[in-house]
């Protein structure tokens, strides 16, 4: 006979599971709830990239745009990576960050894009849309 308190408790449920709660919550809007079951599957080094970058899409999904930076950050951070992950996080961060109006980093992040793959996407009419209207950049010495 299984012992109730034990039955179900998180110590059960893996990362791989945590990672697919995740999903089915994210698709029923669950997003908060969904960040928690990513942020849990993140310690697994084969699902990171891919929770880590599930939570910078709930974030941005739920319009809390700051918070999905750093998550998408970390995404591209986590190991490891292949070339085509990168360039979707990388075109995702690039979106957050260009509906955030930091274009500095917003073209920073298409023109690594560019280098990976040319083609991908809309990127190149991204570039040159933002670099015609592309404020200076600040001096770092401050």
């Amino acid at each position: 006979m299984s012992d109730p308190v034990t039955r179900g408790s998180p110590q059960t449920v893996n990362h791989a599971e945590r990672y697919e709660r995740g999903i089915a919550l994210k698709k029923a809007g669950l997003y908060k709830a969904a960040i928690e079951q990513f942020k849990l599957a993140t310690v697994d080094r084969s699902l990171a990239v891919k929770a880590h970058a599930q939570i910078g899409l709930c974030y941005k999904l739920s319009g809390r745009y700051e918070e999905a930076v750093p998550a998408f950050q970390r995404a591209l951070n986590a190991t490891p990576v292949s070339s085509k992950e990168t360039v979707q996080i990388l075109y995702v961060l690039g979106r957050t960050l260009e509906s955030l109006g930091r274009i500095a980093e917003t073209l920073e992040a298409y023109r690594w894009i560019r280098r990976e793959d040319s083609e991908y996407r809309d990127v190149a009419e991204r570039i040159e849309r933002l670099s015609a209207r592309r404020p200076p950049v600040p001096s770092k010495q401050s």
